[in-house]
C-alpha cells in the first residue's frame, strides 16, 4: 500500500525521525491533499521491518499530528466560511460534489461524521475544514476529532506493524500467500470505500435537489 520506496523512507526517518510522520499527518489533516494514510502505514511497516522506530512512540505522535492538524483545519474553515470554501476549494481538491457531500453528511449525521470521516479518504482530508465552515460547535469537534484521530492511528499503525512483523518472520510459499491475501484485503477495502463514497455522493445530490426544489422563489 505504501507509495514510498524503502530507501526514501530510510532517508526520511533518519533525517527527521518521528517529526516526519507528525508533519505529514498534520498537513493532510489541515486540508492539504497529501498521502497521510500511506505515510502512516509505510511508517508502521518500516518500524516493523527495520526497528529504527518504536511503534509505541510512532502511533501517539501520529495521533497528535492528526488532532493538531484537524484543529488548524477547523479554525481555517470557520474563519473563511462556507462561501469562500465553495469558491476556492477546488484549488485543494474540494470539488462542489465533495463540498455538497460534506454538508449532507454534517446535516444528517452531525458530530459522528468527524469520527468516522477519519477512516474515509475523501473525508479525512476535508472533514475539519467542513466542520468549521458548517459552524460545528468546537467542543463537540474536539471530542470526536480526538477519538477519531486516536482510533485511526491505532488501527492503521498497530495493524500495519503487526502485518509487517508477521510477514518478516514468515518466508517461502506461506509468506507469499499471506502477501497475496493482504493485498486482496487492501483492494477490497479500497473498492468498499469507493462504492460507499459514490453512494453518499448520490444521496447528497438528491438532498441538494430537494433543498433547491423547496427553496422560496
Amino acid at each position: 500500500m505504501s507509495i514510498f520506496p524503502l530507501h526514501t523512507l530510510d532517508s526520511l526517518f533518519q533525517e527527521f525521525g518521528y517529526g516526519a510522520i507528525f508533519g505529514g499527518v498534520l498537513l493532510e489533516s489541515t486540508g492539504l491533499p497529501l498521502p497521510g494514510e500511506s505515510l502512516m502505514i509505510a511508517a508502521a511497516l518500516y518500524a516493523a521491518t527495520t526497528h529504527h522506530l518504536d511503534i509505541f512512540i510512532l502511533v501517539p505522535v501520529a495521533a497528535a499530528g492528526a488532532i493538531c492538524g484537524d484543529q488548524i483545519g477547523y479554525f481555517v474553515g470557520r474563519w473563511i466560511g462556507y462561501r469562500l470554501l465553495a469558491h476556492w476549494g477546488r484549488k485543494i481538491g474540494l470539488t462542489d460534489e465533495r463540498l455538497g457531500l460534506g454538508r449532507y453528511l454534517f446535516r444528517r449525521y452531525g458530530s459522528v461524521v468527524v469520527f468516522f470521516g477519519r477512516f474515509v479518504a475523501v473525508l479525512r482530508t476535508f472533514a475539519a475544514l467542513l466542520a468549521g465552515a458548517n459552524r460545528m460547535p468546537w467542543h463537540s469537534f474536539l471530542l470526536w476529532n480526538a477519538l477519531g484521530g486516536i482510533g485511526w492511528t491505532s488501527l492503521y499503525g498497530f495493524g500495519a506493524y503487526a502485518l509487517g512483523h508477521a510477514m518478516e518472520r514468515i518466508s517461502g510459499p506461506l509468506g507469499i500467500v499471506l502477501a497475496v491475501v493482504a493485498g486482496a484485503a487492501i483492494l477490497a477495502a479500497v473498492i468498499f470505500v469507493k462504492r460507499n463514497e459514490t453512494r453518499l455522493l448520490e444521496d447528497a445530490r438528491q438532498d441538494m435537489q430537494r433543498e433547491a426544489a423547496h427553496a422560496p422563489g
